[in-house]
């Protein structure tokens, strides 16, 4: 669909900022983040507004703060159509393409942890790599127990995420469910966190 005509809003300033640096502008709160914290999206030659998952596709950046509320705005305000300079063609179900890529990320670098030795699943197997002092960041299935994770965690300052179901950590480890996944130091735990935070805002767990 092509998204509405912007209403008259106050005139913001031009997008042409060179993508250099930590740092990236929201085209929505006009507020800057770390590019890590946000969501990327470019325009295909086509007119075609595409999620750039991995923030790596040719052409000028669309920065959006990850957040459902700021999404919906871009969407029903013009947001995009002011960014773009133009109209655009963008799918009804963006949304959906965001939560399904994040997710999709998050899976690939559970596995790749997995297969790296770095990343281990079972209450008791965390609970050790809690102890040893060599877990970096646990990732708990969607909707398990609070108690439990308390209980788990103990008073350790370990980041804790929530991004997938038990049934979607459990196929990445070869079981029908997994509760409890404990990450090592490194750059796949630091994705995996990065990726999580932005998929909480567009999910309630």
């Amino acid at each position: 669909m092509t998204e509405p005509q912007p209403d008259a809003a106050p005139k913001i300033e031009p997008e042409d900022e060179p993508e250099r640096g930590p740092l990236r502008r929201c085209i929505v709160t006009r507020e800057s983040a770390a590019r890590e914290t946000m969501l990327r999206f470019v325009v295909a030659p086509d007119r075609t507004l595409v999620f750039d998952l991995a923030a790596k596709l040719p052409g000028r950046g669309l920065w959006l703060s990850a957040r459902a509320d700021v999404l919906e705005r871009a969407l029903t305000r013009g947001g995009f159509i002011k960014a773009a300079r133009g109209p655009i063609h963008i799918s009804p179900d963006l949304r959906l393409q965001i939560v399904d890529g994040l997710k999709g990320r998050i899976r690939d670098h559970l596995g790749f942890a997995r297969r790296a030795g770095q990343a281990v699943t079972g209450f008791q197997a965390v609970r050790e790599w809690l102890q040893a002092g060599r877990a970096a960041l646990l990732v708990e299935a969607a909707g398990g127990s609070a108690s439990e994770r308390e209980r788990l965690l103990g008073r350790r300052d370990v980041p804790v995420v929530t991004p997938l179901v038990a049934e979607e950590l459990g196929g990445i480890f070869g079981r029908a469910h997994a509760v409890h996944v404990a990450l090592a130091p490194g750059a796949l735990a630091g994705r995996v966190e990065q990726d999580a935070l932005r998929l909480a805002g567009f999910v309630t767990t």
